[in-house]
């Protein structure tokens, strides 16, 4: 399976912090926002990713993660030459997908866990149809929001709706079999001139091949849209960090601990970091205390 990642957008909501840096790089915490998403696509065990930004950020991307090598991934990189849907990320990566299944998971989000390797590889499992995750969130009204029958099956998926039929979000992440490009090319632009998610993820639930796994209470899904979601991720990540004395989103112990690198390449990336974070990889490596 191949992995996409989306970080491209203007992020206009976190003006003006977005005129100097892309909202994927700036700090959540003590880590840069991409490292979160990355590292779902890796706890799945996707070592071939893309990751899709604009014209005036991808080299930024280039610069902090080269080709992937020291953290046993591949990593190739493709230009969104303007915002058009997130279903359009598909298209930009039709060559790099190929004739494989795909997970695209959005730049901006945080998924936390303690099974959460264990879902996303299930999710992997699946030939057939496609994935989504929802979550029960207090403002319905700001997603994509899934519709149950009486027998607690998903009959729709409503976009931003004003009265909305459940508090279940679509989380931004989704798994897609082999047909999610042809399907995408189906699509037409939404009334904002957009490729939406929601018409591709609607495609799969007519055909009934639209799985839809809820993730309840010991999960935590962190949207960083606004300047509001970006500061409570940070005392998010910052609580649990600092109270487990484990790191959520740390790459290269991901890295390590899914078999991707040794213990001999973990200490070696840690050796030129003379922070906390790389203290933390030297205990992990076992070289410290």
């Amino acid at each position: 399976m191949k992995g996409i990642i989306l970080a491209g957008g203007k992020a206009t909501r976190l003006y003006p912090v977005t005129k100097g840096v892309c909202k994927q790089l700036l700090p959540v915490y003590d880590k840069p926002l991409i490292y979160y998403p990355l590292s779902v696509l890796m706890l799945a065990g996707i070592r071939d990713i893309l990751i899709i930004s604009t014209p005036k950020d991808i080299s930024n991307f280039q610069y902090l993660f080269d080709h992937g090598r020291q953290l046993g991934l591949h990593i190739s990189y493709r230009i969104q030459p303007e915002p058009k849907g997130i279903a359009q990320a598909l298209l930009i990566g039709e060559e790099f997908i190929g004739t494989d299944q795909v997970a695209l998971i959005l730049g901006d989000n945080i998924f936390y866990g303690d099974k959460l390797g264990e879902v996303l590889r299930q999710a992997m499992t699946y030939k057939d149809g496609a994935t989504i995750f929802g979550y029960k969130v207090t403002d319905p009204q700001r997603y994509g929001v899934i519709s149950f029958n009486k027998r607690g099956q998903p009959v729709a998926i409503i976009e931003k709706p004003s009265n909305p039929p459940s508090d279940w979000a679509v989380t931004g992440l989704y798994f897609y079999d082999c047909r999610a490009v042809h399907i995408a090319k189906k699509l037409k632009p939404s009334t904002r001139g957009e490729l939406e998610i929601t018409d591709l993820n609607q495609y799969y639930l007519k055909e009934k091949k639209l799985k839809v796994k809820l993730l309840s209470r010991g999960f935590a899904w962190l949207d960083t849209g606004t300047h509001d979601s970006l500061m409570d991720a940070s005392l998010f990540i910052k609580i649990i960090e600092e109270r487990q004395g484990l790191k959520i989103g740390c790459i290269e112990e991901i890295a390590f601990r899914m078999g991707f690198i040794t213990r001999q390449n973990l200490l070696k990336l840690s050796s030129s970091v003379n922070t906390t974070y790389g203290f933390y990889l030297k205990r992990i490596a076992g070289y410290e205390k």
